[in-house]
């Protein structure tokens, strides 16, 4: 659910946000009726929960506000079930700004706590306000100091793999060793929430519900660390891809072609790829590999080859020479299932399958 644009922002909330803001107000009325009578602690402990995420919010805000002050393309802010998600278009340009952002939302959050607890000792307010007032300061510096954990997908994780991005020059070194450290922070969180469970099982607590949240923590955290480590395993391969390693091989046939012989010809050459052409040898469509299997061998004698070719519109043609993040770029820019590939020339080289290119991405 979209609420709003701060800064050119798109900010989103997820309906997951419903679901805890109804646990935060179950949970905190217990504390708001000590004060204030129903039905009106419900509407104080609701409240809560609305700052409590509002927190949240100035956290996502800070780093992508941040990110934009560095030149990086901002997305959007979504906040969800476990906190909030600031997704930004590209990686900082190197460990400085990657600190600088990451630090933003903590620092941020431990700043509005400190000025909660002072504004407690020296503003008089009503015990309403002052149990508000507690509450925010106290979620301000939790969402803080968990944030400054040292993992990913947390922001000292972020902060790690700064860290250790200036010390080797080398950005995957920083994000693996971040991620891998992440893993033990889940690990760790799910041992905590398990020895808080106990001890607030035997206070009288609702243990189940701790052990619960601190399993929805973990696996976020093991979850985001693992994504990491995968995604720095495909970028790790980005530079070795080369269309022309990958392309198929293909056979030049007319559009009236029957589909059965065109086949023919495709096994007889080793091709792995049907290219329509003109007369003249111009390229002018290409034969999709499904709808060839999809077309049963009795019918292919009378299916013109020409009835199962896509015409070659912008974007499906591919310089043959593309490697590396500049071939990842045009396959992102133009999303198919086949390219052609062409020589510096304009001659046909070959068809590039994205099922290929997923494959060669298979092991990471």
């Amino acid at each position: 659910m979209p609420i709003g644009r701060p800064f050119g922002v798109p900010v989103f909330v997820s309906p997951s946000w419903f679901v805890v803001a109804i646990i935060v107000t179950v949970l905190f009325e217990s504390q708001v009726h000590d004060v204030v009578g129903r039905p009106g602690s419900f509407a104080v402990a609701f409240a809560y929960a609305v700052l409590l995420y509002g927190s949240v919010f100035v956290h996502e805000l800070s780093h992508a506000v941040t990110a934009r002050a560095l030149g990086l393309p901002v997305r959007s802010v979504t906040l969800h079930i476990l906190g909030g998600e600031t997704s930004i278009g590209r990686e900082a340009d190197g460990p400085g700004g990657e600190f600088l952002i990451a630090l933003a939302g903590p620092l941020v959050n431990l700043v509005l706590a400190g000025l909660g607890f002072a504004a407690r000792a020296f503003v008089p307010l009503p015990p309403v306000g002052l149990l508000l007032l507690d509450a925010l300061a106290f979620a301000n510096l939790l969402v803080g100091v968990f944030n400054l954990l040292p993992g990913l997908p947390l922001d000292g994780g972020r902060l790690v793999r700064a860290a250790v991005w200036k010390a080797t020059g080398r950005s995957r070194s920083g994000a693996v060793a971040a991620a891998q450290i992440g893993r033990g922070v889940a690990v760790l969180c799910l041992l905590a929430g398990a020895y808080l469970s106990t001890r607030s099982t035997e206070d009288g607590g609702i243990g189940w519900l701790t052990l619960l949240w601190s399993a929805l923590v973990a696996s976020f955290i093991w979850v985001g660390a693992t994504q990491t480590l995968r995604a720095e395993r495909i970028r790790e391969r980005i530079p070795r891809l080369s269309a022309r390693a990958l392309a198929r091989r293909a056979t030049l046939v007319t559009a009236d072609l029957p589909l059965a012989e065109a086949v023919r010809r495709a096994q007889a050459e080793h091709a792995g790829a049907i290219v329509v052409v003109d007369h003249d040898g111009r390229p002018r469509g290409l034969v999709s590999e499904k709808a060839v299997t999809a077309t049963p061998e009795h019918r292919r004698p009378w299916v013109s080859t020409g009835d199962l070719s896509r015409g070659i519109e912008p974007g499906l043609t591919l310089p043959a020479d593309l490697t590396g993040e500049d071939l990842v770029d045009a396959l992102r820019n133009a999303p198919a299932s086949e390219y052609l590939l062409l020589e510096p020339g304009g001659g046909v080289y070959g068809v590039l399958a994205t099922a290929d290119v997923d494959r060669a991405f298979s092991g990471a």
